[in-house]
């Protein structure tokens, strides 16, 4: 089972918890995940298996998509729902006009100063681990793309709004960030943000919701989501090699440059995935050998 999964993963689960349940459902240990999901949070969890894993790091999964929902007038320690709240203010009466600005303050080129609590290592620790043993982390603001941050509805309670939005972002870009920092523009109260209370991945480069499986639905039919020959179709250009190429790949050689920008795909003539390569100076040299010429 050479390929990748696309899961649609289940609130409460690490993304390691995932990776756990597919080894003893799939029978191997050769999983990895293309990126963590956190445990609140579900929606579309990219993993690789046996030889797709060497190819996660070179899929195209600088671009992501979220569906989420933002509480305004309640600040927490994680800037979601999983945290304490640490302050609260009436922001029942926010003005959606105010909150269609802010958004559009916070869409595009932005630097965001990122959770406290996130995964971003602090001198060789994860942040999260140092909060979690007490220590004061501040972290430094680092550029993001924003590419759409859009409100779909406003719902009001006692005291709160609560905003449905859409995100389109760059790798890197945290949503619970952007929900607190809208909250703090908006003014609700002093020290006062927003958090999340829901968080769903619609997209990961490539690949969406649409095709994802649960759990469930893969221990009934455990299958693959993806080739390793489709998974390079959808996140690469391809370009299929003649036998004397395809040799060539598999002894790790270079073949003459086609003109393809970037980092693509090269297939044999029977459609099997031969490896990932680049040009430079005429020849296209492989980046990744995913068919070596010794593999067993």
């Amino acid at each position: 089972m050479n390929g990748v999964l696309i899961i649609d993963k289940p609130s409460g689960l690490t993304s390691h918890d995932v990776v756990g349940r597919l080894r003893r459902l799939l029978g191997t240990r050769k999983i990895g995940h293309a990126g963590t999901l956190d445990p609140m949070a579900t929606g579309v969890l990219v993993l690789g298996v046996e030889r797709a894993t060497r190819l996660l790091g070179h899929l195209a999964l600088d671009t992501k998509a979220y569906a989420a929902t933002i509480r305004l007038g309640v600040a927490t320690s994680t800037d979601d729902a999983e945290g304490e709240v640490t302050a609260t203010a009436d922001a029942a009466g926010v003005d959606e006009a105010d909150v269609r600005a802010g958004m559009a303050a916070l869409t595009g080129a932005i630097e965001q100063v990122p959770s406290s609590v996130s995964a971003i290592k602090v001198d060789g620790k994860r942040a999260y681990r140092r909060v979690r043993d007490g220590e004061q982390v501040e972290l430094a603001a680092r550029p993001v793309t924003v590419s759409e941050f859009a409100l779909d509805a406003v719902r009001r309670g006692a005291g709160y709004t609560d905003l449905d939005v859409r995100v389109e972002c760059s790798s890197g870009t945290y949503v619970r960030a952007l929900a607190r920092d809208l909250g703090a523009g908006l003014g609700v109260g002093a020290g006062v943000g927003g958090h999340l209370t829901a968080l769903r991945r619609t997209r990961v480069g490539p690949f969406a919701l649409d095709t994802a499986r649960t759990l469930d639905e893969l221990a009934e039919r455990p299958e693959l989501t993806h080739s390793l020959e489709a998974a390079l179709a959808a996140a690469f250009q391809v370009r299929t090699a003649d036998p004397a190429e395809a040799a060539d790949l598999s002894h790790g050689r270079a073949l003459a440059a086609a003109g393809i920008a970037g980092v693509y795909a090269v297939t044999a003539p029977d459609g099997r995935a031969l490896a990932l390569v680049s040009e430079a100076d005429g020849r296209a040299r492989p980046v990744l050998v995913l068919a070596p010429a010794n593999a067993t």
